[in-house]
């Protein structure tokens, strides 16, 4: 199938690891110009050489804090002058490392899981707009989470972070449809990424092994899926490059849930 990204420009929050990269990937192998951003400026610049390879032409890694709206407005600023015209495609994948539950929790691991896992939108989606307008045709895709609607005392936080996401998400595909630019969520489940590799390397899982990390998860949290392993990032990737797409022309204000049926248990 072909997704109509050749030549479009989209810009991946978050597309240096993980799911993000691996949709960064997916959007190159389709032909898009794409932009990473991220706060390691070597972890960017480095995956904008692995996006040229995969088959995206001027593939560019900008390091920022994207906390910081002035920051986050000088790198757009920098894609309209190096592209010209609009952005096609704003893809928002970078998600809080905020863990505990409620009675542990201070008010700066608060403010720093609304101030990471959601604000980075915000700041994204406002200093993109005006790009996404001059466009043809535009798309926009956030990453929540499945947590948000399955509950885990330990992830109050950062469901708490990922809820504003869909919620916003939600009325931005109403602000938006007027001008026709398409506003739509994924919700990952359990995935093979670093931080739950990291987590699974603190109660002695083996992190390489999606059946076990499976495993672990409803040991420790009662939340298997219907299938019997974690999800890998690539098998997000195209879901999500389908959200992104030209292809996808009517969906729009939609929570996509990738979970490997955990929705459903």
């Amino acid at each position: 199938m072909d997704l109509g990204l050749t030549g479009a420009t989209a810009v991946v929050v978050g597309g240096s690891s993980g799911m993000g990269l691996a949709t960064a990937r997916c959007l190159a192998e389709e032909g898009a110009r794409v932009a990473v951003i991220g706060r390691s400026a070597t972890a960017v610049t480095d995956t904008a050489l692995d996006l040229t390879e995969h088959g995206s032409p001027d593939a560019v890694g900008l390091p920022a804090d994207v906390r910081d709206p002035a920051a986050v407005d000088a790198r757009f600023d920098e894609l309209a002058d190096r592209w010209g015209g609009g952005l096609n495609v704003l893809i928002n994948a970078v998600g809080p490392d905020a863990r505990g539950t409620f009675d542990t929790l201070s008010p700066e691991h608060w403010r720093e899981a609304i101030d990471h896992g959601a604000m980075t939108m915000v700041n994204c989606v406002q200093a993109a707009l005006p790009l996404l307008r001059r466009a043809e045709w535009a798309r926009i895709v956030n990453f929540s989470a499945h947590s948000t609607q399955r509950q885990n005392t330990g992830l109050v936080a950062y469901t708490a972070a990922k809820s504003m996401v869909t919620s916003i998400s939600k009325n931005l595909s109403l602000l938006l449809a007027p001008d026709e630019i398409l506003v739509n969520v994924v919700s990952p489940g359990t995935f093979v990424t670093p931080g739950l590799q990291n987590w699974a390397h603190s109660v002695g899982v083996d992190s390489a092994d999606p059946y076990r990390l499976m495993a672990a998860i409803g040991e420790h949290f009662g939340h298997p899926a219907q299938m019997p392993r974690a999800g890998l990032p690539e098998e997000i990737g195209p879901v999500v490059a389908f959200l992104a797409s030209r292809r996808n022309s009517y969906m729009t204000g939609a929570n996509v849930n990738v979970d490997g049926g955990s929705d459903f248990t």
